[in-house]
């Protein structure tokens, strides 16, 4: 299976998605939009990754947030499958005519997410029933149209979200031991006294998460997506 990424900061990798695609024999190639790299065709790919980052959907310094939107729209027109993580859940739930607006509160850390009645047909039917991930992010958005919701947290209410040809995750489970590093050093400002945050010490602390939960919940639900491609 052919995978395209779209990076948006040299800090937020595919990380973990890349580790799965390497060792179920796909081709996963990264295009690093902050380095003025073009997006790629729809027919370049089977399955789009869009990953995310500290910009917002809104923000004009980012000109290729343009063309980014224009490759979402032309998938979703194609049912093309697209994979979108924080900010790529973002781009698509704006592509889909939702509203992203700033979260009531920010989440940063390691904190658990409740599944919805809606997660037992989906992607999310064998994981586990509180399933703790990375949060990073302050801005959310409403439920598109025609989407089934399937997550939520105490500190916001759409944490994952299912199109018929995408899927949609505020969350990050791709985050490497690395990966959380690199974030914490180029975003760790942002962390301060925020109602669902955590220290950067604590974020790190429990290894159990990060290099073998994480992972391990993620790869489950890629196994999914490629199931669903194959059976297409």
């Amino acid at each position: 299976m052919r995978i395209a990424c779209l990076q948006h900061v040299s800090f937020e990798g595919p990380g973990n998605i890349e580790r799965w695609a390497t060792g179920r024999g796909h081709g996963l190639r990264t295009i690093r939009l902050f380095e003025g790299q073009s997006p790629p065709r729809p027919d370049d790919f089977e399955l789009l990754v869009v990953m995310g980052g500290p910009m917002s959907v809104h923000e004009a310094d980012y000109p290729w947030l343009i063309q980014e939107k224009r490759l979402i729209a032309k998938c979703l027109e194609r049912n093309k499958y697209i994979l979108d993580v924080c900010l790529g859940s973002q781009l698509l739930a704006t592509s889909l005519g939702g509203p992203v607006y700033r979260n009531r509160v920010r989440e940063i850390g390691w904190f658990p997410i409740r599944w919805r009645e809606a997660a037992a047909s989906s992607f999310f039917a064998s994981e586990p029933e509180r399933l703790h991930v990375l949060h990073w992010h302050g801005e959310t958005y409403d439920l598109p149209s025609g989407c089934d919701h399937l997550a939520e947290s105490e500190g916001c209410l759409v944490q994952a979200f299912e199109h018929p040809s995408c899927l949609g995750l505020q969350f990050h489970l791709e985050a490497t031991p690395e990966g959380l590093q690199d974030m914490i050093r180029h975003c760790g400002s942002e962390i301060g006294a925020v109602p669902f945050g955590q220290s950067s010490e604590r974020m790190i602390s429990d290894e159990r998460i990060y290099r073998k939960a994480a992972p391990k919940n993620l790869f489950g639900i890629l196994d999914e997506i490629e199931w669903k491609l194959r059976a297409s």
